[in-house]
């Protein structure tokens, strides 16, 4: 990489790469937060003329939140609308207001009742756009945003959706790690995640092509592109990016798949990655 290489656009992860759980004071409540050393770091990549892009497994509506809390703005138009990456790639959105300008969708119900014969009690959900998710039995505390909308399994994958969540808080994810690799499941993208949880999505799809999209709408070359991240979801992103950094606390595949590895998100990695270039 020349030395006088700088990002042209930052692609940014979400959860555990820019926001960590905070305890409230005297063991309440945890949330999520920006630390400030990560806003201050964004905000200098705005400055210095880089697009920051959220590419995240989170639904859009779970993602125009955190871009606000980021205060993302276009570097040469701050009223021109933001780029976001949401659904692994599936859904691209401008925002604000938030518009759907591109969504690619598949036949989910194969793969989806292929999985249930091995984990029968497994629940599933499919984004409702703007509300939250439908899905077949209710998810564990905190795991979706938005409203839970319990309906009939056939009804959820009766027509083509842009991505089905399959989890089974009686697994792990070394289980639906194997479970993938035997099933195959055939016409039919996968992405597993820290716990038993998997991310089914239309063949070809991912971070980097949502991504793609975006910077051949930008006029930019995936050489320019920075990209951190810390889940198996960003793998395909951290090899197609110009650099691809993982994060401190990321799984040895991930590492395997980046050019380099910060800090982890408890010591704000992002921000230092970030300040290599914009500090």
């Amino acid at each position: 990489m020349a030395t006088d290489w700088r990002p042209r656009l930052v692609a940014l992860d979400i959860d555990g790469t820019l926001l960590k759980w905070v305890t409230g004071p005297g063991g309440g409540s945890t949330h999520e937060t920006v630390p400030a050393a990560v806003l201050a770091s964004v905000q200098r990549a705005i400055d210095a003329g880089a697009h920051v892009v959220l590419a995240s497994g989170r639904a859009p509506h779970g993602m125009t939140a955190v871009a606000e809390q980021l205060e993302l703005r276009d570097p040469a138009d701050p009223d021109e609308r933001l780029w976001i990456v949401a659904s692994n790639g599936s859904v691209l959105v401008r925002h604000p207001p938030m518009e759907i300008v591109h969504e690619e969708t598949f036949d989910a119900a194969p793969a989806v009742h292929a999985i249930l014969e091995r984990h029968p009690d497994a629940l599933v959900a499919i984004e409702e756009r703007g509300v939250g998710y439908r899905v077949s039995a209710p998810f564990p505390d905190g795991e979706l945003g938005g409203e839970l909308i319990v309906t009939k399994l056939e009804d959820l994958v009766s027509a083509p959706v842009s991505r089905v969540i399959i989890r089974d808080p009686q697994a792990t994810a070394d289980d639906f790690v194997t479970m993938a690799s035997e099933l195959g499941l055939h016409g039919t993208d996968y992405v597993v995640g820290w716990t038993a949880w998997m991310d089914l999505a239309p063949v070809g799809v991912s971070k980097a092509s949502g991504l793609q999209y975006v910077a051949d709408r930008l006029g930019i070359d995936a050489a320019d592109v920075l990209a951190i991240g810390d889940g198996r979801n960003d793998i395909e992103m951290l090899g197609w990016a110009g650099r691809g950094v993982a994060m401190g606390q990321a799984v040895q595949e991930v590492r395997d798949a980046a050019d380099d590895v910060t800090g982890p998100v408890d010591e704000d990695g992002a921000a230092l990655e970030l300040d290599r270039w914009f500090g």
